[in-house]
């Protein structure tokens, strides 16, 4: 009879999973331009790529669990992010960092080659108001803030971009 329960909850927790990925092709690697720095390198084991979900945007999800690994990359992800782009901080869990993980980066990027089209410009869209939508022509950054691995005392963020704090509830602590 365990067993059999057992099958099942397997089974639903694979509906659910499913489910929860549709809207995304999922990379279990960081499938990142090469032309990014090659100190990003060694974190691509430890990255997810996500594609999706009405366009094929590209979101580099990269986990950490030691602060000086996170400290020594941060320097390197910056110059990744379009210029004027801003960094979004987060606070755990992510969706796309996955369950378990409390740290990290992602990295959102337009879908491949959109930044050729004359039409869509790696520039924030004007008149949209939603921050997200706004920048998704651009690469920005998301960064999962726990205190401990991304330590906000700890890193130096750049005076040339906008820091959009999405750590608390609107309204509450802002």
């Amino acid at each position: 009879m365990r067993k059999v329960i057992a099958c099942v909850a397997a089974v639903a927790f694979a509906g659910v999973c499913s489910t929860a990925y549709a809207d995304y092709s999922v990379s279990v690697t960081g499938d990142w331009p090469k032309s990014w720095p090659r100190e990003l390198e060694p974190l691509r084991k430890q990255s997810m790529t996500f594609e999706g979900p009405t366009v094929p945007a590209l979101h580099y999800a990269i986990r950490f669990s030691k602060r000086d690994e996170f400290e020594s990359a941060w320097p390197h992800l910056l110059k990744v992010k379009s210029k004027g782009a801003p960094v979004f901080l987060v606070r755990g869990p992510s969706f796309f960092l996955g369950e378990g993980s409390k740290a990290g980066v992602v990295v959102h990027s337009p879908p491949a080659g959109q930044n050729e089209n004359p039409a869509t410009p790696e520039a924030p869209i004007p008149g949209v108001t939603n921050l997200r939508m706004r920048w998704m022509n651009t690469t920005y950054i998301e960064l999962v803030v726990d205190g401990e691995i991304v330590d906000l005392n700890r890193i130096p963020l750049p005076a040339d971009t906008p820091i959009i704090d999405e750590r608390f509830e609107h309204g509450k602590n802002k």
